[in-house]
């Protein structure tokens, strides 16, 4: 171990995590893991054990499961994580190295990790009826199964990953799904039109009444409690419960005159951090989905994929300790489940990216993405062994010809 990570190990202060999602809880781990000793804190405002979010779209809103605890209390004594639940952070003064609580308290930190991570957007102008939801944590997929049980018919507005994994969901329990989205076609803005036209051909195929280049106009209420809505175009559709799932913005409001700089809403938002997580302020760290970190391309975005949490953490606290970090080539990874179908992503597949569509079954797919010549990524449909087998090639930005050669019959 070298002199300055011996020093950091055990430096005298706690470090203080503010957020108990799956970032917060990853760097957790990982500071543990990598030898720190000290006094560590994980803050978060939910009174829940940390759990995990991709499950609450899928299997916990179609009732098949109801616990998607992460890690179970015993975990945070062995590790020694002082782990404070319902406790909300409102603001840090980074010259006295202090966050302010909700409840008036105060923690002081020696290293403040930020991990905050998202809010659901919601639609201005609507009125708050019952029966609207949104979809973010555990409370929110827990009001919408419970709705769920008895509804005939649902509204879906945006056809994100969100949006089409919940189409999805409802359409197996059996209800009527209307999807809209503004844009030609689901995931256009991830994937492209034409891999989002692949995906429309899916949730049409499974009855899903999808309605592209459509937005809510507002909603039909009767007491107080949505019943349908009228679209941009002046259609009228029945709907016993609605969800809005138009994105989500990064929660750091309370950072606000904080002096840690923050990315314009215009380029996403979120805390600026470079290629380790550390922020303009001395002290003060950022990972996870409100993180805004130094990429490859000389660009600082946010990367809202599960696995990233966990790469992050791992490279912010291997820095923070004066660790050595690990050096393998880091080729992001991202997935959804729709229906029997699991969609995956591997690299920095763009949607201005050039498309190449290698297989195509009627249901499944494989298409690559490349610019300049080069692989930048895959995505594919129910094909996970010939997703996963082109790692090494997009990592080492293998030339497109090449392997569009090897994918002739």
């Amino acid at each position: 171990m070298s002199e300055r990570s011996e020093r950091t190990i055990n430096r005298a202060g706690p470090i203080v995590i503010i957020g108990a999602g799956l970032a917060g809880l990853r760097t957790a781990e990982e500071l543990r893991r990598a030898g720190y000793e000290g006094e560590l804190l994980l803050v978060g405002e939910e009174s829940r054990l940390p759990y995990d979010r991709p499950p609450l779209s899928k299997q916990f809103v179609r009732g098949e499961t109801d616990d998607t605890t992460l890690r179970p209390a015993e975990f945070f004594d062995e590790k020694q994580i002082d782990l404070r639940l319902n406790t909300e952070a409102v603001g840090v003064d980074t010259a006295a190295r202090q966050v302010r609580l909700a409840d008036g308290g105060t923690l002081d930190y020696d290293q403040l990790i930020i991990a905050t991570g998202l809010r659901p957007r919601r639609l201005p102008g609507l009125p708050d009826l019952q029966g609207v939801h949104v979809l973010r944590g555990y409370a929110d997929a827990a009001a919408l199964r419970d709705e769920l049980s008895g509804a005939g018919t649902a509204l879906v507005v945006g056809a994100g990953f969100i949006g089409c994994e919940l189409a999805a969901s409802f359409r197996a329990g059996g209800v009527e799904v209307v999807l809209v989205e503004p844009q030609p076609t689901p995931l256009a803005s991830v994937l492209g039109a034409e891999i989002g036209a692949l995906v429309a051909r899916m949730h049409r195929d499974e009855g899903v009444d999808l309605r592209c280049e459509t937005g809510l106009d507002t909603f039909v209420s009767d007491n107080d409690r949505v019943r349908g809505a009228r679209l941009s175009d002046g259609s009228e559709v029945a709907a016993d419960l609605v969800v809005i799932g138009v994105g989500s913005r990064p929660v750091t409001e309370w950072l606000a005159d904080s002096g840690i700089a923050l990315a314009e809403p215009s380029a996403g938002g979120g805390v600026l951090a470079d290629e380790v997580g550390r922020t303009s302020v001395e002290g003060v760290w950022a990972v996870g989905d409100v993180s805004a970190w130094l990429h490859e391309t000389g660009q600082r975005k946010r990367v809202e994929h599960w696995t990233n949490a966990g790469e992050q953490a791992r490279l912010l606290a291997c820095a923070l300790l004066g660790a050595e970090p690990p050096t393998a080539a880091r080729v992001p990874y991202f997935w959804s489940d729709q229906y029997d179908v699991k969609i995956q992503a591997l690299g920095t597949p763009n949607a201005d990216d050039e498309i190449h569509i290698v297989s195509d079954d009627g249901r499944k797919f494989l298409a690559y993405y490349s610019q300049n010549g080069n692989l930048t990524g895959v995505v594919g449909a129910g094909k996970t062994a010939q997703v996963m087998k082109v790692r090494a090639k997009i990592a080492a930005g293998a030339p497109i010809a090449d392997l569009l050669e090897a994918a002739q019959p």
